[in-house]
């Protein structure tokens, strides 16, 4: 008989066992989760109030927005939980259902970035044609696929791991459920187990890679076949937002991934830069490097708060 029986929660070990420390961090996170509200719930109210944004590609930047409140929704009140607790526990079923959604998350904001890359490619190579190509067909069937695929693929993992049997050692070094880290918490044999989570962190994190960066090389041939000065610096600005988001995911994602494990406090650094910090750093990247959103924001403020100023 397998150990479900014997074993029906994991230990969350956390960021610090410190009462001191995990008050200061409790703050600091809370505050920032915050911020990853106002901040994405800000960005989504100003793409939909305002008819100058409704364009393909601040359609896919609210789409990430609304992605980036789920992600970070999924791991930061978890997190925050345990630290004010003393117990630190969270239940099989649920520590399952939270690496479902932090695989399927995940994944669509990689596929979302590979979208947004080509979309940035369209509009830089073929800005006549814009409009045309990036129709609202294919830019709701683009979102809809990148949903599609991540929760797809996360399911397909999920559901091989349901059946596991867990050994008596069931505490687990990090702030958050992932694959990665309850799969070698297992009695079971996991070698099917972690062949799939290789073959869709190859076929769906460094596949969506690829083609970011196969965007960007015709991107920068692009711009480099403009010859005025000014046309390529204004040409290259439309993609500094989103070369600065892709640098922070997929940086921190395999830093925190492809590095060995060595049990040091410091391997948290990365996952909480992808989970919890880098959805908060989005939208203040897209608002503070892109004159067009904050020229929408000062219309939206002046609109509906100025009278009451």
């Amino acid at each position: 008989m397998g150990n479900h029986s014997l074993f029906s929660e994991f230990i969350l070990l956390g960021l610090s066992a410190d009462p001191q420390t995990q008050i200061l961090l409790v703050m600091l996170f809370l505050v920032i989760y915050l911020l990853t509200l106002m901040g994405n719930l800000t960005m989504l109210l100003v793409i939909r109030v305002d008819s100058h944004l409704h364009t393909p590609m601040y359609f896919f930047l609210g789409q990430l927005s609304f992605l980036d409140l789920c992600h970070s929704s999924v791991t930061a009140p978890k997190m925050l939980e345990n630290l004010l607790s003393e117990s630190k526990t969270i239940l099989v079923e649920s520590c399952l259902a939270q690496a479902f959604f932090v695989f399927a998350t995940g994944g669509t904001e990689a596929c979302l970035l590979a979208v947004m890359a080509y979309d940035r490619y369209v509009a830089i190579s073929s800005p006549l044609l814009y409009g045309q190509v990036m129709s609202k067909e294919l830019c709701v069937g683009l979102v809809w696929g990148s949903w599609g695929l991540a929760f797809v693929d996360a399911l397909i993992n999920i559901l091989l791991a349901v059946n596991l049997d867990y050994c008596e050692d069931h505490t687990m070094p990090h702030f958050s459920c992932e694959l990665s880290s309850l799969l070698p918490l297992s009695c079971s044999d996991t070698s099917a187990n972690f062949t799939l989570l290789l073959c869709s962190s190859v076929l769906h994190f460094f596949g969506t890679f690829i083609m970011i960066v196969f965007s960007y090389a015709r991107i920068v041939s692009t711009i480099l076949s403009i010859s005025s000065t000014s046309g390529r610096s204004k040409a290259f600005s439309t993609c500094s937002s989103h070369l600065t988001t892709v640098i922070l995911f997929y940086g921190s994602g395999f830093i925190s991934y492809l590095l060995p494990t060595s049990g040091s406090p410091l391997e948290m650094v990365f996952p909480l830069q992808y989970s919890v910090i880098t959805p908060m750093l989005n939208p203040l990247i897209y608002s503070l490097q892109n004159k067009e959103v904050k020229a929408a924001m000062g219309r939206m403020f002046r609109k509906y708060f100025h009278p009451f100023m």
